[in-house]
């Protein structure tokens, strides 16, 4: 007799995807945000810039994942803080060009839809949605039964964001003399896990890493927010994959450099443990943010008041550097 012609035979649930939705109805709910509209029907996120106060707006999209950090979560049981990894990673990018969150759409892609597992990864997106301002305003779980291994697990978030034209920050004002400041981490945010997962097998595994080895991403919504409304913000840029030299330099005109002084700020505890199993100075440059990840750019006689800011609001935060004539990333020790 021939198999079965059913698409839950083919391997895909609806019952456990209409689970999936109905858990995370409450989630959703408590991300909306000004602009948002009800629409009957679901098949797409509706919300309105008309009224949000702006004259002249620019739309600012970014997308990214969670990388392979995503398989220790799973280890770990921390899916949640994945979701609010890839809130983050999305949201930051968007910030270095002055954008306000509006809106953050996932995908997530399974070979076999677990309900409780999508649910809390969803439910972690959610609350960095909360955390940025942005509405959670759709998104998609796909099962690939057949195509990806039963236990696959991925998902990659959509991020946009809306600024003024005349507020928007393009770097073009940097100028040497002006003072880098690094805003703290909270570890290593999602990059450079296939490095650290190599080094997990030869180290014992998750039991014997440091703490903060899978502490989600520091969402610097409001942070970037007071910053700008204190003082002038000249550039900022997201610390991720590359490190500080890998990704400061994106945002500073041609003929300016940054002289970091890597002393100037305490390391994670994470970061002294990768270098306790063996990863060179150089790599642990190369790959990882080192406990910075985001930095802003401001004029020198401004680096106070904008230390004074972040500290208030309880961010930790450096003066770390300052531009210089050149270019790139160069150590001063």
């Amino acid at each position: 007799m021939a198999d079965e012609l059913t698409y839950a035979a083919a391997g895909v649930s609806l019952a456990s995807a209409d689970e999936v939705v109905e858990r995370l109805k409450g989630a959703v709910r408590s991300t909306v945000r000004p602009g948002v509209i009800a629409a009957h029907g679901g098949f797409a996120g509706l919300l309105a810039l008309g009224g949000l106060g702006y004259s002249d707006p620019v739309l600012v999209a970014g997308t990214d994942g969670v990388g392979t950090k995503l398989e220790l979560h799973r280890e770990a049981g921390t899916l949640h803080a994945a979701g609010i990894d890839c809130v983050g990673m999305c949201v930051n990018d968007i910030l270095c060009v002055g954008a306000e969150p509006l809106l953050f759409l996932d995908y997530v892609s399974v070979g076999v839809l677990d309900p409780a597992t999508v649910a809390t990864l969803v439910e972690g997106i959610a609350d960095g949605c909360r955390q940025a301002g942005a509405a959670l305003l759709g998104g998609e779980t796909a099962e690939h039964p057949g195509v990806m291994a039963a236990s696959s697990l991925d998902v990659a978030g959509f991020a946009l964001g809306i600024v003024e034209r005349d507020r928007l920050i393009d770097g073009q004002r940097v100028a040497a003399g002006d003072c880098v400041i690094g805003l703290a981490s909270s570890g290593l945010h999602a990059n450079g896990f296939s490095l650290v997962r190599r080094v997990l097998e030869q180290s014992g595994g998750l039991a014997a890493a440091p703490a903060d080895l899978l502490a989600p991403t520091k969402i610097y919504v409001d942070d970037v927010r007071a910053l700008r409304a204190a003082v002038d913000v000249r550039a900022l840029a997201h610390i991720t994959g590359g490190g500080i030299e890998g990704n400061a330099p994106r945002v500073v005109p041609a003929g300016c450099g940054l002289a970091i002084n890597p002393a100037a700020w305490p390391r994670p505890a994470v970061i002294a443990w990768l270098a306790a199993q063996g990863v060179a100075e150089d790599e642990l440059r190369r790959v990882f943010n080192l406990g910075v990840g985001l930095i802003a750019v401001v004029p020198a006689d401004e680096a106070a008041a904008a230390l004074a800011v972040l500290r208030e609001r309880g961010t930790e935060a450096w003066l770390i550097g300052a531009i210089e004539a050149g270019s790139g990333v160069r150590y001063s020790a």
